[in-house]
């Protein structure tokens, strides 16, 4: 329990250090989402991510995101046509700053509840549905600020759903889907900044 303690008040010390930078600031972003795997189409994506500064270097924040794009269905080792649907996601990052300047690479990673959203497809003139489900996901970033102005690349990791789909002729086959994708995003920053 000591230990615990000493590391939280260090981390608390090393934030309480005179600060460059306005410590609350939020995200917005738009972006092109490309879902793994063969048979997948890409969508777009929007986020809004409310963000705390612990120091200049090291931001903790909330990412809310969805992103619409049409995941693949495999059959029985068959890829499947589906419709778009959209995924939603609620993260907690920590993020690393790399410099303190007006242009700023960063890396960072995430984990959070994923909402994969419904699938429609259609296998051998008949229509199959699969439900939403909730998730447990991992993300990983990098990317860089200049100014207010955000670029960045992000990896969602997202367990794979699997599931039986009865067919027309009686028989029941293994199904799966693919939720893990790629993001894309422009967005910018409302406050932070440096301070006057």
């Amino acid at each position: 329990m000591k230990k615990v303690l000493a590391v939280v008040l260090g981390l608390l010390a090393y934030g309480a250090n005179a600060q460059d930078f306005k410590p609350f600031k939020v995200n917005s972003s738009l972006g092109y989402a490309k879902p793994m795997g063969a048979g997948s189409s890409a969508g777009i994506l929007l986020s809004v991510e409310p963000k705390y500064g612990l120091n200049d270097q090291i931001d903790v924040g909330l990412r809310i995101e969805g992103a619409f794009m049409a995941r693949a269905a495999e059959i029985a080792g068959e890829m499947a046509d589906s419709e778009i649907s959209i995924s939603s996601s609620y993260v907690l990052t920590g993020t690393y700053m790399l410099t303190n300047t007006y242009f700023r690479p960063y890396v960072g990673i995430g984990g959070g509840l994923y909402s994969v959203g419904s699938l429609s497809f259609s296998e051998n003139s008949s229509d199959l549905g699969i439900g939403a489900s909730r998730k447990l996901g991992a993300m990983a970033r990098v990317g860089f600020k200049l100014g207010h102005f955000n670029m960045g690349v992000e990896y969602n990791l997202v367990p794979t759903t699997k599931y039986t789909v009865s067919m027309m002729n009686g028989t029941v086959a293994p199904g799966k889907s693919n939720n893990s994708y790629l993001g894309f995003k422009l967005g910018f920053d409302i406050g932070g900044g440096y301070y006057e």
